[in-house]
């Protein structure tokens, strides 16, 4: 039987429709537009164009982004600073700071400058202590769009084995968590993890979220897993060796148009639930 692909890419399309109703719905009722504020440090050209389809993704449903481009020797405190200004601003209902920043800059302190509120890329310690505690927040925008697609396509999460393959604070920790929470098993493997392999192959979910190429093999995936490759690399390939492994997997998100366009689509949809609160 042919594996599902988890067509990321499609399912955003749909938000991105129901989104456009929300968002005039808000402006008739209130006369006001949600507004996600983007902030990017540095010249960084990935960064640069992730940023531009992020306002991409705002126009197309009709927000508003607001841009603040900071040099590359910016400093911790004058970022501060003009996070300052966003959480002071009413129109602002969303602040997205783009990772990763310049190494003079103490990022963690600026990410959690950020007011929970306004916090829609969920990267803040006290958005994801209160997401793992089942309290309201906003969720770290790649996994909770992990989390839509399984949901969409009727992935069952309860009872299953998840294997996570890295460990960072807005992917791999956060995935962890919101797996736990929907009462999978979850293993977590990381840079000093012991026989990956076969830790991979007792897996009924992978998430590969290590961000080196098709580093976890075809190979090692049982058959009937649901792969997740949150990974994208030049080439077009992700983390996971998927070619060697889509022919036994019972779904998987291709590379690209998989999870990428639902990180986007799950930014923008927080940002007008925000600035539906707002508006309450």
């Amino acid at each position: 039987m042919a594996a599902v692909v988890l067509d990321g890419k499609a399912l955003s399309k749909q938000i991105e429709a129901s989104l456009t109703e929300r968002v005039a719905k808000l402006k008739e009722k209130s006369g006001r537009t949600p507004i996600l504020a983007t902030i990017l440090v540095g010249e960084d050209p990935a960064s640069a164009t992730y940023v531009k389809m992020k306002g991409n993704a705002c126009s197309r449903v009709g927000m508003e982004s607001k841009k603040v481009l900071l040099s590359q020797e910016t400093t911790t405190d004058e970022l501060l600073a003009e996070i300052d200004k966003l959480n002071a601003d009413p129109d602002v209902h969303g602040i997205l700071l783009q990772h990763p920043v310049p190494e003079q800059i103490d990022e963690r302190l600026c990410f959690d400058r950020i007011a929970l509120a306004k916090d829609v890329d969920g990267v803040t310690c006290l958005g994801f202590g209160r997401m793992t505690m089942g309290e309201p927040a906003y969720g770290s925008a790649t996994p909770a769009g992990i989390m839509k697609i399984l949901d969409h396509y009727g992935i069952p999460i309860e009872g299953k084995h998840a294997v996570v393959v890295g460990r960072s604070p807005i992917l791999g920790k956060p995935m962890s968590l919101m797996l736990l929470n929907k009462n999978a098993t979850v293993t977590i493997c990381h840079s000093r993890t012991k026989d990956l392999p076969t830790l991979v192959g007792q897996a009924d979910i992978v998430v590969g979220a290590v961000g080196k190429p098709e580093f976890i093999k075809g190979a090692w995936i049982k058959d009937g897993a649901v792969v997740v490759d949150a990974g994208y690399h030049p080439g077009g390939v992700g983390d996971v060796e998927l070619a060697a492994a889509a022919d036994r997997c019972a779904a998987y998100t291709p590379v690209p148009g998989g999870v990428g366009p639902m990180t986007i689509a799950t930014l923008i949809t927080q940002t007008v639930e925000a600035a539906e609160k707002a508006a309450a």
